[in-house]
């Protein structure tokens, strides 16, 4: 069988399945079945393909079939420009956190805070930006630190990295001249209503809180500056509708500059803020 052939029966596979982004999966499956970059599919397409291959291949898309999310299939994740190695233990980075990353990026930071780090693309994206700056990563799930851990010292920057266990704020020492979180903002009502890939193959603790899906930004709110230096910034990613209510209480809890940011499709993704210099 030609790669070309491969590739299309995937891709209508994955179409007949409901798969709306059917030939962008197919595309990332195969490239991982085959071990071909996926850059170079369309170069290999005459290339025979064998048995063992075409096995491997045939597995990875009826997982995808079923509603496995891609990147739990290939255990990674592509997030601004780099991979990161995602497990069934850690929220899988989406692209409208980059949206974060972009505003981030518009101020250096030396020393950055990443509450509720997951997979670490959040803070070790910055890290790795930034080549003088530090990060402190936390998270309450001690495999979800493995697998950061891991990522930073794929990514070459684990010697400015420090990993600590704790329930937001709650081991933490020091200041930074940042803060940043994708925290978790669904309430324990609304993710029986998600998409089967998000409620049956995220971990929940990454999807919600419980009964208060602003229970987090609550927390992070009331605490955060007592962590800010002069004049530093607080970056939180939220839910499409959550802009006007965590804006207040960024507001009532003394922040400045508050403001909501836009991602690619128009909705709104994250607020900003900051403390007086």
């Amino acid at each position: 069988m030609k790669l070309r052939t491969l590739f299309a029966e995937a891709v209508s596979h994955l179409r007949d399945s409901g798969i709306e982004t059917a030939a962008r999966d197919a595309r990332a499956l195969i490239s991982f079945a085959v071990n071909v970059p996926s850059d170079r599919l369309t170069l290999c397409a005459e290339d025979t393909i064998y048995d063992a291959q075409i096995e491997k291949a045939n597995q990875v898309i009826a997982l995808r079939c079923a509603g496995l999310p891609v990147s739990r299939i290939i255990g990674r994740r592509l997030f601004w420009r780099r991979e990161f190695i995602v497990t069934k233990d850690v929220f899988d980075p989406r692209g409208d956190t980059e949206t974060l990353i972009a505003l981030a990026l518009q101020r250096p930071a030396k020393r950055i805070l990443d509450l509720g780090t997951g997979t670490g693309a959040i803070g070790i994206t910055l890290a790795a930006e930034w080549s003088h700056a530090t990060l402190t990563a936390s998270d309450l799930s001690n495999k979800a630190l493995e697998v950061a851990e891991q990522n930073a010292e794929k990514l070459g920057v684990s010697e400015r990295c420090q990993f600590i266990k704790s329930d937001w704020f709650s081991e933490i020492e020091g200041t930074f001249d940042l803060i940043v979180s994708n925290p978790p903002y669904i309430s324990q009502v609304e993710v029986a209503e998600l998409a089967t890939e998000v409620k049956d193959y995220e971990p929940f603790i990454a999807l919600s809180s419980g009964e208060d899906a602003l229970y987090a930004y609550q927390k992070i709110s009331s605490q955060a500056m007592h962590h800010l230096t002069p004049g530093a910034r607080l970056l939180l990613e939220i839910g499409h509708t959550q802009g006007k209510a965590v804006s207040n209480l960024l507001d009532e809890a003394g922040f400045r500059d508050i403001m909501v940011h836009l991602d690619f499709e128009q909705k709104d993704r994250v607020v900003s803020c900051s403390i007086p210099a």
